[in-house]
């Protein structure tokens, strides 16, 4: 995904950081310069270093989303720009599932001794969970991403939906509200 998002943006150079030593040896491999370290302590990026941010999945799962996008304006370019994807606290099926009074598909996770706590139709149920890192931390929904970015100084703020289980992915793009994923982007001022 990483590369095809460097091909979409048309990147000379592609770097990012993993806590994970595998996962950060096989994107080296991929000629990608790894940085290891936390997404919970400061980044190894210098001041306005970076053109594009982009972290898919990733924002659910940090210790401190206020650090993490404090870190993300930090390291980007006056005028950079950054993408982050991540679940939808309102998508229908979370919707549903607190109706029954069952937690959220999208904050089953939230225990690293195992996946699923508190739905039974949760997709890893009794699963365990490789790494602590994989368990979710906040979930966002529409109105909330968008006013923490903005709290956090970011201009030019647009938000997409992607997949709307059960229905066609693409009425996403019509009610990003209820979508299962969303995907806000934006700049840091010039």
């Amino acid at each position: 995904w990483t590369m095809k998002v460097a091909q979409s943006a048309a990147a000379k150079k592609i770097s990012g950081i993993e806590i994970i030593p595998q996962r950060a040896a096989l994107a080296q491999a991929k000629k990608i310069d790894v940085k290891i370290s936390d997404l919970g302590q400061k980044f190894p990026v210098e001041d306005s270093s970076i053109d594009l941010v982009h972290a898919n999945q990733v924002i659910e799962h940090v210790p401190s989303v206020d650090l993490f996008t404090s870190e993300i304006m930090r390291i980007l370019k006056p005028g950079g720009a950054f993408v982050i994807s991540t679940e939808n606290g309102s998508s229908w099926h979370n919707i549903f599932a607190s109706i029954f009074g069952w937690q959220i598909f999208s904050l089953t996770n939230m225990s690293s001794l195992k996946a699923g706590v508190g739905n039974p139709l949760a997709l890893h149920k009794n699963q365990s969970i490789e790494f602590g890192s994989w368990t979710h931390k906040v979930i966002f929904n529409y109105r909330g991403l968008i006013e923490f970015f903005e709290l956090h100084g970011f201009i030019n703020l647009q938000v997409i939906g992607a997949g709307y289980y059960p229905l066609p992915s693409k009425i996403a793009s019509l009610d990003p509200r209820h979508s299962h994923f969303l995907t806000i982007y934006g700049n840091k001022s010039k």
